[in-house]
């Protein structure tokens, strides 16, 4: 598959949503353990040019994460949230919160549909108002967010 044909599908299929599909080539819980290691994150999560530092990532319910990340021009901002729900190797249900809208808190839950050797990762992010969710897509997120995939194909290519 080219990458044109695994980037990720961005719809908005309420007022407050924003839902996100994207296939991998690697097993479920090959991919769920890259999203919940902190010592990978910074190999793959945001975009090409970044630097991503994990200053918090506790992968239980009520536990908290924050990544920092800094661009190639030297300008920094942050994402943040708590985990709501876990349940290991098929869905985290988290807040999200960047610092770009701080006070804009938005619940993501990711699942993870096992495909065999292939596993498709469905988000859906809500969000508290329609202009919160416009603002998040206004904010560049779709090109971060294929960018930060690829890396992440990139990864589990290596075996991680």
């Amino acid at each position: 598959m080219t990458t044109d044909q695994r980037a990720a599908t961005v719809t908005t299929p309420t007022d407050r949503t924003i839902h996100i599909e994207r296939e991998f080539d690697a097993p479920r819980d090959r991919v769920y353990a890259v999203y919940t290691d902190p010592e990978l994150i910074p190999a793959w999560w945001g975009p090409r040019g970044t630097t991503v530092t994990v200053e918090a990532m506790d992968v239980r319910v009520g536990g908290r994460w924050r990544f920092a990340v800094v661009a190639g021009d030297g300008s920094a901002t942050g994402f943040q949230g708590a985990y709501r729900e876990i349940v290991p190797g098929e869905r985290i249900v988290q807040t999200f919160e960047w610092d770009g809208m701080p006070g804009y808190v938005s619940v993501e839950t990711a699942t993870f549909i096992d495909l065999g050797d292939r596993t498709r990762v469905v988000t859906e992010s809500l969000f508290f108002t329609t202009e919160e969710r416009d603002g998040m897509l206004q904010s560049g997120m779709e090109g971060g967010l294929q960018e930060t995939y690829e890396r992440l194909d990139e990864v589990l290519a290596r075996g991680a």
